[in-house]
């Protein structure tokens, strides 16, 4: 088997490390990952300036190749060319801290994953829910565990079939790798706190993104319900952001009108 890896902490990161680690031991693993933290830059493009692509050499990441990008464009230029053949899986993380609930969509990690699948490629993003890496080794362990479980799936996968794409929240914990398994819904936050107010040397206003809200919805069956009572939450996600509930609707009010 084929995987390709990405993240969005930079090709540096210890959770990156962690993921291409245990991938090895399921087949023929890849690694190209943005060269510094693009955390929160969703599924950007860099459409306006060239892209460098570099390989590392020394320590752990040698071997990693680096884009001076986006995770978007990490797994773009993998699967358009950079990349002899084309993976049977995409994985992103390990990402230092949580990806629930509205997180998903500013989040770097999940649009790697989601570009592997916009190519019609499974994809899984991997994310540990509080920052620090703590106990990194268990969260590959279970990384390892769910491509695993999934294998049986990727074989049988015949050209043209529906891809996948995953969201899988890890508790810091050590004992990881033997908690249960739920499969959630993303929950909700409240609105994120207020902008961070600052002056710049010169006197001109500075403004810092304030901290992400508390979760609005975390009840039974979310992803923050899931981790609060110590689980692994894994979250299908698709890209189709239709309101298809809505339509019958919208055509009333507007076609109507004309």
């Amino acid at each position: 088997m084929r995987i390709l890896i990405a993240n969005d902490d930079g090709y540096l990161a210890p959770g990156l490390a962690a993921l291409a680690r245990v991938m090895r031991n399921l087949g023929e693993v890849e690694v190209v990952a943005p060269e510094q933290n693009a955390s929160g830059t969703s599924n950007s493009l860099s459409l306006h300036r060239p892209l460098s692509v570099l390989e590392a050499a020394g320590g752990e990441q040698t071997g990693f190749r680096y884009v001076n990008g986006t995770p978007t464009d990490s797994v773009h230029v993998a699967l358009t060319g950079l990349l002899a053949q084309r993976p049977d899986l995409v994985v992103s993380g390990i990402n230092q801290g949580a990806n629930m609930g509205d997180d998903t969509l500013y989040s770097g990690t999940v649009a790697a994953a989601m570009e592997g699948h916009q190519f019609g490629i499974p994809a899984i993003a991997f994310s540990q829910v509080d920052k620090g890496w703590t106990h990194l080794e268990a969260a590959a362990e279970v990384a390892l565990a769910v491509v695993r479980s999934l294998l049986p799936a990727l074989q049988m996968r015949a050209p043209g079939d529906r891809p996948w794409l995953l969201n899988v929240n890890i508790p810091n914990r050590p004992d990881a790798a033997s908690l249960p398994w739920q499969v959630t819904r993303l929950g909700r936050r409240h609105p994120s706190a207020p902008v961070i107010r600052q002056e710049s040397p010169r006197g001109d206003p500075l403004y810092w993104i304030g901290a992400a809200g508390e979760a609005l919805d975390a009840g039974e069956g979310t992803d923050f319900n899931a981790i609060a009572q110590g689980r692994i939450s894994i979250t299908p996600l698709q890209v189709d952001l239709t309101d298809h509930a809505g339509l019958p609707g919208w055509r009333r009010r507007l076609m109507g009108a004309v």
